[in-house]
Parts: C-alpha cells; structure tokens; sequence
C-alpha cells in the first residue's frame, strides 16, 4: 500500500475508533440548573455518565427519580469517586467558585474537565486553574452557550476576511427576566445570589458572555480598561448581588459595549459588530444581518446550526478528549480566552464597587 492511501486509511481508522468509544464523564455537583443538559441527550452515544458526586441528599433524591438513575452512581466524596472510576472527564455542574476544587482533584489524576461559564470567580483561581492544566497536561474547558452560535462564528470569520474592516464597536446583550422570575431551582438561585458562590448578580451570570466573545473577537487582546456600573432594580429579590450591570471595555482603537439584565422582559443573546467597512448583527444563534460600504441595503441571512461536534457541548468536550479534535488556543471554550474573561469580570466587579475605571495596561 503506497504511503498516502496507508495515512488516508490509518486516518479513517482513528477516526471510527473514536466515534465508537464513548467519553466515560463524571458529573461534579448538580446545583447548577444547566446539569439536566448532560441527562437529556440520549440521542448521542458519544458520552456516557458513570458517576455523579454530589452531598445534597435533596439533589441526590429528586435527580434519581427524575432520571431514573441507579443510586450506586452517586458519591458523597470526590477524590473518592476519581478514584474508584477514573472517569476520562469531569464536568463541573456546581458554584463557580468551586471550579477550582475540581480542577485540583482532577489535574493531579490527568483528568481532564469542562466547567460551565465562567471559568473563576477570581483572577487567583483562574491562574492556579490554568497552572494545573499546563502542568499535568489536560484539558479544561469553559462551556457558554453563545460557544455553540453559527451567527457568532459567521462573524468572526467576516473579521478574520477583512469584509468589516477594523473592529470600533461591539454591543453584547445578555440577560432575561431575572432567575428567581424565570424558576430556576431554589439550589440554583442560591449559588446565583451568592457573592461568594457567583463573583456577582447579572454582572457575572450575563456579564461573562460578552467579556468571552470580545475576546475571541480581539484574538485574546486585554482591553487597556474596564468601566462598570451596576444597580439593584429588585433588592427585595436580589439582595446581595447586583441584578442590572453595564460594562465598558476600551481597547486601543475599539470599545465593547456588555448589557447583563435580570430586568428584561424576555430572555435575549444577541451581539452587534461594527466595522469600519460594514456591521454585521447577530439576533440569535441562527441569524445574521449585515451590511457593508457602498450598499444601502441590509441583507438578512438565516444559517444552519453549528456543525457537529459544535452543536453539542459535551460532543466537543468527547472530540478533544479523544484527539479527533484540536482546539485553537484562542477558541470560545480555551483557557487563554477564558482567563482574560476572569481578569475582565474582576475588573468591573471592582469598577463597580470603587466607582472609577480600572485599568489593565
């Protein structure tokens, strides 16, 4: 066999073999009200669940009745459970400030891990998270839904093509009614109300999606300063966290603009680019409106969704496990975006608090 069609072949084989070994994933915590998206896709076989750690007998009851799990899944102790499974991934489904706990016991054990949006509620946390990857070789991953957007990525490849021009303005608009409005689990909203537990309210909930994408946007360029004002609209509800956040991100020759809301009337995610040759709006995560120099009109495109395995979280967690996927270092989910993404959040929790712009370069 001539060498090419051996690599082709040897390539085609790889690739089999990784469709039909399914990623064996613990789940740490079920706090998190987004942990049912691991429960509700039986449709792919790509990921298998093989324990859950969990210390609530609460969240341990209702999830085994609600999904009909075997209770022998379910570990009260961590460490316990990476050692008795020695699970290929974990996915961290509780506080964000527990984010780190995770990662130090499963970086150690070179278990790789995905943690939902944002990655840290403190720029110390993300640094030693980023540290433990680098050191003992893993993957850790920060999931956001706005990942998964084919609009945001039509976008993205417009700026890389030179069809806007220079990047001047962006508007990220995150947010919905507020959590408590919406019927978010009483464990969920306690984590979201939390200072502690979350860095902040919508500042951090809804904050972190427009901090992740203009960094992307900027190819992991630090903005020279962050500006934030914040306000509590419902402080009967929310009393401890803000529940209306605004944040100014200044760049050398570009300004994003990041609205996170309790307070709207419905739920939005949606972000609009400005270029010097042309804008480009992405309402949702399958339609993009453009325009650009010389053309008075606006054209109005609706998209597919992402392609496999970036209509799925976990999919693309099971690709880059098993090397069927290589990320860009610079890529939505990466730890080179999502610690620029802490760094940004922390500046505006304490613009907001100080009253002043704090600067980062």
């Amino acid at each position: 066999m001539k060498p090419i069609l051996l690599n082709i072949f040897l390539i085609l084989i790889s690739h089999l073999v990784f469709a039909e070994v399914p990623l064996r994933l613990a789940v740490a915590g079920l706090s998190h009200g987004h942990v049912d998206w691991i429960f509700n896709r039986k449709d792919k076989k790509d990921v298998v669940v093989i324990g859950i750690y969990e210390t609530n007998p609460e969240l341990i009851d209702h999830y085994a009745k609600r999904y009909q799990l075997d209770k022998a899944l379910f570990f009260t102790d961590l460490e316990e459970m990476l050692d008795e499974l020695k699970p290929d991934a974990v996915s961290a489904f509780g506080a964000i400030n527990e984010h780190i706990a995770v990662v130090r016991a499963c970086a150690p054990r070179k278990i790789h891990v995905m943690v939902e949006k944002p990655l840290a509620t403190t720029v110390a946390d993300a640094k030693e998270i980023k540290e433990l990857a680098e050191r003992y070789k893993i993957h850790v991953l920060t999931n956001f839904e706005t990942s998964w957007y084919e609009s945001n990525q039509q976008i993205k490849e417009m700026l890389e093509k030179g069809q806007l021009g220079e990047i001047r303005k962006v508007m990220v608009n995150d947010g919905h009614q507020g959590p408590k409005e919406i019927g978010v689990s009483k464990e969920f909203l306690e984590i979201l109300t939390d200072p502690a537990k979350n860095g902040a309210g919508a500042l951090v909930d809804f904050g972190c999606y427009g901090a992740n994408l203009m960094t992307w946007l900027m190819n992991g360029e630090r903005p020279l300063s962050v500006t934030a004002a914040v306000h509590q609209n419902k402080p009967n509800i929310y009393k401890e966290v803000d529940d209306e956040a605004t944040i100014i991100l200044q760049y050398p020759n570009a300004q994003c603009l990041i609205q996170a809301s309790w307070n709207w009337p419905f739920s939005r995610k949606d972000m609009e680019v400005y270029g010097t040759k042309g804008y480009a709006i992405a309402p949702d995560a399958t339609t993009l409106q453009q325009r650009f120099s010389g053309n008075n009109k606006e054209e109005k495109k609706q998209l597919p969704v992402r392609a496999a395995p970036f209509d799925d979280p976990f999919s693309v967690l099971a690709a880059v496990v098993n090397g069927s996927l290589v990320l860009d270092k610079l890529d939505l989910y990466e730890l080179t975006i999502n610690c620029i993404v802490v760094e940004i959040l922390d500046a505006a929790m304490q613009s907001a608090k100080q009253k002043r712009t704090i600067f980062l370069q």
